[in-house]
């Protein structure tokens, strides 16, 4: 009798628990909660769907994205000082008869030392080592004339620059800071956050010019990671869980839910994007998602184009966030009328048989 009537009143309980609650409390939201008057963005006269998509408009870059940078021209301003690792060209009329060398891959090449001198090979003596750091091609060339007549008569040189060991490498990957600036090294930084990439090369090529030579160089996105799209799977009261996808451009509401395979157990099929509008505009954008249409079906009405800050949400299951309701409203009461029913059956034991005795010893 007194485990039927906790039973009983354990049941009681719950229900009066459910009832100040409210309804409310037992459902989820049926559909998107919208506010404001609602608009379908402009598109040239539809929404893209899978058979009907558009194009992005030029990317704009922004943190974080990769941008690779290629140096087409990179000419150091006139007049250029050698430096020492430097490599120069130096033809030579006049000189030993036979004798050729330098320090690069042809005979004309040499490699400026770290002391700052060229060497122009043991035939000239001391007369072919000649320091050149700090001059310009013409004063190095006069200075190499000047040291050969010691040893051979009316030297003629002419000095090139072929490589500047001080300049620095430009051509590579490079991350967008949080400033929206790349860095370029020894050249500074140059802002390109909400630029185009023809726009970002040119503001590149304006700030090289004042270290350069009339410089070119051509950017590309090594990696789109500022454009991206949301799912959103709402958990039936454990959980909400967000997943969060670079956009490519071309993807549809069914390729964005492969990304997270598909729909999960405590999910309903009731689907939408909730597309983001200017906050002046005063409208939310919903677009309502038909799975069976478009998985069983192969309809594309509302196979929409994903595009970017996109939330694709889908909805929990009402029945399943009922059951997990009810499960956090009944544990804590279960766990007390279970130790109390449990107390209950210990007292009565110990009331009838007070000696200890189970029924098997009163046999004897």
């Amino acid at each position: 009798m007194l485990s039927g009537r906790c039973q009983s009143v354990g049941r009681w309980g719950c229900l009066l628990v459910l009832a100040l609650c409210g309804c409310q409390s037992l459902v989820s939201r049926p559909e998107p909660r919208l506010v404001g008057p609602q608009k379908m963005p402009h598109y040239g006269g539809s929404v893209p769907t899978e058979k009907d998509k558009t194009t992005l408009p030029p990317y704009v870059i922004e943190p974080p994205d990769i941008l690779f940078i290629e140096a087409i021209r990179v000419v150091p301003k006139p007049p250029y000082r050698i430096q020492a690792t430097d490599v120069v060209s130096i033809q030579l009329q006049g000189g030993i008869p036979g004798v050729s060398g330098g320090g690069g891959p042809n005979a004309d090449q040499y490699l400026v030392s770290p002391s700052g001198h060229v060497n122009l090979g043991p035939a000239y003596g001391t007369a072919g080592k000649v320091e050149v750091t700090g001059m310009t091609e013409d004063e190095a060339a006069r200075a190499i004339e000047k040291s050969l007549r010691e040893v051979v008569r009316d030297p003629q040189v002419s000095v090139q620059l072929l490589q500047s060991a001080t300049m620095q490498p430009i051509t590579g990957e490079h991350l967008v800071a949080p400033d929206g600036t790349v860095n370029l090294g020894s050249y500074g930084q140059v802002y390109v956050a909400g630029m185009t990439l023809d726009q970002a090369s040119q503001a590149i090529d304006e700030h090289l010019g004042q270290h350069l030579d009339n410089p070119q160089v051509s950017v590309t996105v090594f990696a789109y990671n500022s454009k991206v799209y949301y799912v959103v799977t709402e958990g039936a009261g454990l959980g909400d869980t967000v997943a969060r996808f670079p956009i490519t451009g071309n993807e549809t509401v069914l390729d964005a839910l492969t990304q997270v395979n598909g729909l999960s157990r405590v999910s309903s099929k009731r689907i939408w994007i909730a597309r983001p509008m200017p906050s002046t505009s005063g409208c939310d954008t919903i677009l309502p998602v038909d799975w069976r249409e478009i998985t069983a079906g192969g309809a594309t009405a509302s196979n929409y184009q994903v595009l970017p800050g996109d939330r694709i949400f889908i909805a929990e299951d009402k029945l399943i966030a009922i059951d997990s309701l009810l499960a956090r409203l009944t544990a804590p009461m279960e766990r007390v009328f279970g130790a109390s029913l449990l107390g209950s059956q210990a007292i009565q034991n110990i009331n009838r048989f007070p000696d200890g005795l189970g029924i098997g010893a009163a046999g004897f």
